[in-house]
């Protein structure tokens, strides 16, 4: 049962968080690869209400379903390119934060596939998801719902 609804919250508490999403879909980063990330970071964080959500919007946006049934296992599989598999690197050092954070290795890897630019939206968005998997976790918003183009 969710703790606080969508609807419950008190006005401007996502302000900040929707200019960063107005912000993220004009950043350059092509949504099926957004989605890709935000799906894999919902994973790792075991948000069932993102993890409905971003599968929808993935799916929309192009991505099929079985690079997102296999994306947990993105290093065994066949399906993503080099520069997806550099997002998704990335995407898990900075939701799990590993000691020492963002290796020299992956960052040089960043370089070959994104500008500077790119891994510095990037890396917003993969903070951005990692706040909403907390937010939804926590008011325990209910999965399954959640409909293409509803924000």
């Amino acid at each position: 049962m969710e703790r606080i609804s969508y609807q419950e919250l008190p006005q401007g508490v996502f302000t900040g968080m929707l200019k960063t999403e107005e912000h993220l879909r004009k950043c350059g980063i092509s949504t099926k690869e957004l989605e890709l990330m935000r799906y894999r970071a919902s994973q790792i964080n075991n948000c069932a209400y993102c993890l409905d959500m971003h599968f929808k919007e993935a799916t929309h946006a192009g991505e099929s379903p079985l690079r997102l049934y296999s994306v947990s296992a993105w290093r065994e599989t066949p399906y993503y390119s080099e520069k997806e598999q550099a997002m998704l690197a990335l995407t898990e050092a900075l939701t799990l934060l590993p000691d020492g954070g963002v290796h020299e290795d992956l960052y040089e890897e960043l370089r070959k596939h994104f500008s500077k630019e790119e891994i510095a939206n990037l890396t917003l968005a993969i903070a951005q998801i990692n706040a909403w998997n907390r937010v939804a976790t926590c008011f325990k918003f209910t999965p399954g719902n959640y409909q293409v183009g509803q924000h």
